[in-house]
């Protein structure tokens, strides 16, 4: 009985860095979940994304349930970190499953260029807390026409 191999020219892939970066952020992301090494650690990640135009950095995270006065948002240089905690609600009846996170969270970013930490605003509406960062004046990059 002979095998049949499939042939070089399809098993080439390309490699793609970022890929295996965010393998290897969801699966630690579950470890630090899971509490492996940190004695059943109630602190996770929530889900956020961080889009950069021109003149800004805005940084939409996911905390549904999450009350305003529960959150902290601190800039230290370029690095952003928001913290606080999901409480649970007080149940009349037996919680059978639990898929919802609950618990103290953080999230920390390092943005790659200088920012305006006087400038930085944020709101949380419908579970979404939208963070604006401005970009620090001398960092900006601008055009320069050139003169004939």
């Amino acid at each position: 009985m002979t095998l049949s191999m499939p042939s070089t020219s399809r098993m080439t892939a390309r490699w793609d860095p970022f890929r295996e970066l965010d393998e290897l952020y969801k699966q630690m992301n579950h470890l630090l979940e899971a509490g492996v090494g940190t004695e059943g650690a109630t602190r996770w990640v929530p889900l956020a994304d961080v889009e950069e135009t021109d003149d800004a950095y805005t940084i939409e995270m996911e905390l549904p349930g999450v009350k305003q006065d529960d959150v902290d948002i601190e800039v230290n240089g370029r690095e952003l970190t928001v913290s606080g905690e999901v409480k649970e609600k007080e149940r009349a009846g037996i919680l059978r499953r639990r898929t919802r996170k609950v618990g103290e969270f953080s999230y920390s970013v390092t943005l790659p260029m200088e920012i305006d930490a006087e400038n930085v605003s944020a709101g949380l509406d419908g579970g979404i807390l939208t963070i604006r960062v401005p970009k620090s004046q001398r960092e900006r990059s601008r055009h320069v026409a050139i003169g004939s």
